[in-house]
């Protein structure tokens, strides 16, 4: 028999009594051991943070960007690379045989690469630049002659997108491309070896200009070559003191205080072994080169003057010896079709060193009204042009005294 049943309706009372207090136990067990997990010995309590960009006193604070400054590295340097992950560091100087690859590796992050001209201009996809994390890689391949030149690398100062390059910490290297030797290159090349780096030319025209050095770039390709410089006419060989004229093998041959007896055809050449090479002939052409924009100094005859009579405005200018001056006029007569009247002359001036003057006089006959006014001289020579002026004042004449 059931037990319901057995206890009747007062029985179901009881038995719903007893559940529901048994309940209530259980949920006042479970109550008391969250408290206690809460408040257990050696555990610290979470604190809440106030989150950042937040003050806890006075509300949000405005958080300002800063922009994102990358330096380059603080030592930047070049090495050459191997076929076999050999690497080794450059000097000043570096050879590279042709036909042979050019590998260089920079250190830094990111870094440019700057390479001679030639290159810039054309290298028919033999140049590739790559830029890895921590530095980039410049890879020539096929080298020629023609490749000789100065490879720097230039490490990269950023501020987020804008770079730019840190000249102070550039690295550079001049890279000679010699050909094989004489037996080597006859096996397996069929032009002969460039002791000089090829040009287009077959000559060259440079100006000298007075006391300003002038560079003769017969670049070779072999820092082991013996290199000379000639005159074509009168044949003979250009004495090269270190003072004059000096030799670097990695520029050429630099005049220093040209004068007008190095004018002329010049040429070098090189020899290594068995080879001897001439390079571009060299036009030499001397100009007379001022120091300084002319300095001209103007003065008129005189500052007034009674119509009819004559006028004389002279420009002149002093400066070194034999450099030519020109002269140019503005006047008030210009307006009505008057025509320029000037003489020009040029004579020495004494002192110890060579200087001359040059001067142009402008000559108004007979002046009228219409030539009262500014007159202004230009003065023109290799550097520059200076104008100067003056005015001049006409008055009518005075009319005669009745008798």
């Amino acid at each position: 028999m059931p037990l319901v049943n057995l206890f009747g309706s007062k029985g179901r009372l009881v038995l719903s009594a007893l559940l529901f207090c048994a309940v209530l136990f259980e949920l006042a067990d479970c109550q008391k051991d969250a408290q206690e997990q809460r408040t257990t010995p050696g555990r610290k309590p979470k604190l809440s943070k106030p989150k950042l960009g937040k003050s806890t006193n006075k509300g949000p604070r405005a958080v300002t960007a800063k922009p994102k400054i990358k330096a380059p590295s603080a030592q930047t340097f070049l090495t050459q690379v191997f076929n076999k992950g050999k690497f080794k560091t450059v000097g000043e100087t570096l050879s590279v045989q042709t036909g042979h690859t050019l590998e260089l590796r920079c250190r830094g992050k990111p870094v440019q690469w700057s390479v001679p001209k030639y290159l810039e201009e054309d290298h028919d996809g033999r140049l590739r630049t790559v830029q890895h994390e921590r530095y980039g890689v410049l890879t020539l391949v096929n080298t020629t002659g023609a490749d000789t030149g100065e490879y720097s690398c230039y490490p990269m100062y950023c501020e987020d997108t804008d770079c730019r390059k840190d000249y102070d910490k550039a690295v550079k290297v001049f890279v000679f491309f010699p050909g094989a030797s004489c037996h080597i290159f006859s096996l397996y090349r069929s032009d002969p070896q460039e002791l000089f780096v090829p040009s287009s030319d077959y000559y060259e025209v440079i100006q000298l200009r007075t006391n300003w050095p002038t560079l003769l770039p017969c670049q070779v390709t072999s820092p082991e070559a013996k290199v000379t410089l000639h005159r074509e006419f009168p044949p003979a060989e250009v004495a090269v003191d270190g003072t004059e004229i000096s030799f670097n093998v990695k520029r050429g041959f630099t005049i220093h205080r040209p004068r007008p007896y190095h004018a002329g055809a010049l040429y070098c050449v090189a020899s290594l072994g068995n080879l001897r090479q001439s390079s571009t002939k060299y036009m030499l052409i001397y100009v007379n080169y001022p120091m300084a924009p002319p300095a001209p100094v103007i003065q008129a005859s005189s500052g007034s003057l009674t119509v009819g009579g004559d006028l004389r405005v002279s420009c002149s200018v002093v400066g070194e010896q034999d450099v030519l001056v020109e002269f140019n006029w503005e006047y008030p007569g210009q307006q009505i079709g008057r025509p320029l009247n000037t003489q020009d002359s040029i004579t020495p001036v004494g002192g110890g060193a060579a200087r001359q003057q040059s001067q142009s006089v402008l000559q108004v006959d007979e002046v009228r009204d219409v030539d009262q006014g500014t007159y202004t001289c230009t003065a023109h020579n290799l550097l520059g042009a200076t104008s100067v002026s003056t005015t001049v004042k006409v008055v009518p004449k005075a009319k005669p005294k009745k008798p």
